[in-house]
Parts: structure tokens; C-alpha cells; sequence
């Protein structure tokens, strides 16, 4: 019983710290400077703001993307 608990912490704990420190990201319209803008670890109006200074217009939002075709504005 000992180790399906430790084995299971194993593979729990890590999939947690990474799902509670996911970057968030603006989905932008085409169009706009780059195709995602980086809102960090929360969606705040102020987070949303510097996305549309750096020339974004914010569609919706996702997890940032890791495709090196996709230009994230950080």
C-alpha cells in the first residue's frame, strides 16, 4: 500500500506544479503584431492592457503556445 501511495505522489505532485504555473496567453487577431501576446500567470485588465500596447487584439485566450511558428509577444 506504501508504494502505490509513492508512486502515485510521484506522478500527481509534478503534474500539479505545472498546471498551477501554466503561462497564460491573449489569443490576437489576424492582423495584429504577432499571433499570441503573454498575460503571465493571471488574467488581469492590466495583463490585457500591455497586450494591446504591443499592437494585440485580444480574440480570447489559451496557454501559450509552443510551436515555433507562432510568434508570442512577451
Amino acid at each position: 500500500m506504501k508504494k502505490l501511495v509513492f508512486v502515485c505522489l510521484l506522478f500527481v505532485v509534478p503534474a500539479l506544479g505545472t498546471t498551477i504555473y501554466a503561462e497564460k496567453c491573449a489569443n490576437c487577431a489576424s492582423g495584429s503584431a504577432c499571433n499570441q501576446c503573454s498575460l503571465g500567470s493571471s488574467d488581469s485588465f492590466e495583463a490585457r492592457k500591455r497586450c494591446e500596447k504591443k499592437g494585440c487584439k485580444i480574440t480570447g485566450t489559451s496557454s501559450c503556445s509552443t510551436a515555433s511558428n507562432v510568434k508570442v509577444c512577451r
